[in-house]
C-alpha cells in the first residue's frame, strides 16, 4: 500500500518551505523515522522522517522546489523491499603466484563529495581555492563538506594554487539568508537605532571561573563560561530597567515582566537566535546547559521554530571571532541588543596605579523611539557593575 509523505504542519508565521536536500532517491529502501529530506524555512531546517518501513516509490518535488503545509511530496510503498543490485561480473581467476605477490588491498574510502552536493558557500570556496571537494573530509551534517572544511584544507596544503584565474559563481540566497537580510533592512528602516558603549574589567569573573570552574563542572556536568555571567547580569538589569526589555506595538509600549533572552548562535547557513526563557529565574548551570543545547541543535539543524520566537532582548558575542568593537543591530520587535566583544589585556588606572587587566568593550544598540540615552547608559553601567562584582549577582543585587 502506498503511504503519502507530507510536508509537516508549518506555523502560521511560515507560509511555505523549500526542499533543501533529498537524502533518498526513488527506489531506495527506507526505515520508519529515517530522515528522507530537509526542508528549509525562513528560520530553521526541518527534517521529514519516513512514516513507515518500505521503499520510496515516488518523489514529487525536486531540490529547490517550494512546498506548503501538508502537501504530498512523496509516496512510500509500505512493506516493500528494494530491488537487489545486479551482481557484478566475476573477475578472471589469477594464478596462485600472482595472488601471493599481490599487494594487500587498501581499506575502502568514503565516496567523494560531489561538487553539486555542496552548500553554496563551500562550492564557491572550492572554486576560488582550487580545491577538489572529493579530496576533503567533511565535518558537516551527515559528513557534508562545509565551507570551513574547504578553507582549512586549502590552508593546510603546502603547495599553493596556480594564480591567474578569476572565478565567479552566482548562487541564490538560501531562504534563511534572505530572511536575515529582510529583517536587517526592516530593523534599519523602522527603528531609530543608536548605540552606547562601555568597558568592563573581567578580572573578578575570570578569577571566579578559575577558583570554582572545576567544582562547577563536577557538580553540573558542564563548564562555567562567560555567557552565563552576561546573561544573568542582563536578566537582573532588565528587571531594574524595564524599558530596555519593552517592545513597540503601533503606538503602544509593551513591558515584559520576564527576561526571555535570545542568544545569537552562528551556523553555516547564518545567524540564529534561540531563546532562553525566564533567565531571571535560571541558575548559572541552567543557562550554560541551555546555551550548549541550542548551539548543538543549531549546528545539527535541530532547532524548532518555537525555539526562535518570542525573545524580549538579545545578546550577541562577536568576541568569539575576534571582534574588538561593533554596533549590533536590534532584532525587531525587541528594542535592544547587547554586544559582547573580545577580551584584551589593557593598561588601566586602578586606585591611582596603572595595572594590566582583561578588558572587554560592551555595546548596547537600542530603539531610541522609546529608550532614552540615559536609560541605555544606566543599563550598561548596571551590567558593568555586576560583572566587576560578580558576587552581587549571586545575591540578586
Amino acid at each position: 500500500m502506498a503511504i503519502e509523505v507530507k510536508v509537516p504542519v508549518l506555523p502560521e508565521s511560515v507560509s511555505d518551505a523549500t526542499i533543501a536536500t533529498w537524502h533518498k532517491k526513488a527506489g531506495d529502501a527506507v526505515k520508519r523515522d529515517e530522515n528522507l529530506l530537509d526542508l528549509e524555512t525562513d528560520k530553521v531546517v526541518l527534517e521529514v522522517p519516513a512514516p513507515v518501513d518500505g521503499v520510496l516509490k515516488e518523489i514529487r518535488f525536486k531540490e529547490g522546489d517550494t512546498v506548503t503545509s501538508q502537501q504530498v511530496i512523496a509516496l512510500i510503498e509500505e512493506g516493500a523491499v528494494a530491488a537487489a543490485p545486479a551482481p557484478a561480473a566475476a573477475a578472471p581467476a589469477k594464478p596462485e603466484a600472482a595472488k601471493a605477490d599481490a599487494p594487500k588491498s587498501e581499506p575502502a574510502k568514503p565516496a567523494p563529495a560531489a561538487a553539486d552536493a555542496l552548500p553554496p558557500g563551500a562550492r564557491f570556496a572550492a572554486v576560488t581555492s582550487g580545491v577538489n571537494p572529493a579530496d576533503v573530509a567533511g565535518t558537516g551534517r551527515r559528513g557534508m563538506v562545509t565551507k570551513e572544511d574547504i578553507v582549512n584544507y586549502a590552508s593546510a596544503r603546502s603547495a599553493g594554487v596556480a594564480g591567474g584565474a578569476r572565478p565567479e559563481e552566482r548562487v541564490p540566497m538560501t531562504r534563511m539568508r534572505a530572511r536575515i537580510a529582510e529583517r536587517l533592512m526592516q530593523s534599519k528602516n523602522s527603528i531609530a537605532m543608536l548605540t552606547s558603549f562601555n568597558e568592563v574589567n573581567l578580572s573578578k569573573v575570570m578569577q571566579m571561573r578559575k577558583e570554582l570552574g572545576e567544582q562547577f563542572e563536577k557538580a553540573n556536568g558542564i563548564k562555567l563560561g562567560f555567557m552565563s555571567f552576561f546573561a544573568k547580569a542582563a536578566a537582573n538589569a532588565l528587571q531594574r530597567h524595564p524599558i530596555i526589555n519593552a517592545s513597540v506595538d503601533g503606538n503602544d509600549i509593551i513591558y515584559h515582566g520576564y527576561a526571555d533572552i535570545s542568544i545569537a548562535v552562528a551556523t553555516d547557513k547564518g545567524l540564529v537566535t534561540p531563546v532562553l526563557r525566564n533567565v531571571e529565574r535560571m541558575s548559572f548551570a541552567d543557562i550554560e546547559k541551555g546555551i550548549a543545547t541550542f548551539a548543538k541543535q543549531a549546528r545539527e539543524g535541530g532547532l524548532k521554530l518555537e525555539d526562535l520566537q518570542g525573545g524580549t532582548f538579545t545578546i550577541t558575542n562577536g568576541g568569539t571571532f575576534g571582534s574588538l568593537m561593533s554596533t549590533p543591530i536590534v532584532n525587531p520587535p525587541q528594542s535592544a541588543i547587547l554586544g559582547m566583544h573580545a577580551i584584551k589585556e589593557r593598561p588601566i588606572a586602578e586606585n591611582g596605579q596603572v595595572v594590566i587587566a582583561p578588558m572587554m568593550y560592551i555595546a548596547l544598540s537600542y530603539d531610541h523611539r522609546i529608550i532614552d540615552g540615559k536609560d541605555a547608559v544606566l543599563f550598561l553601567v548596571d551590567i558593568k557593575n555586576q560583572l566587576e562584582n560578580p558576587h552581587r549577582m549571586l545575591l540578586g543585587m
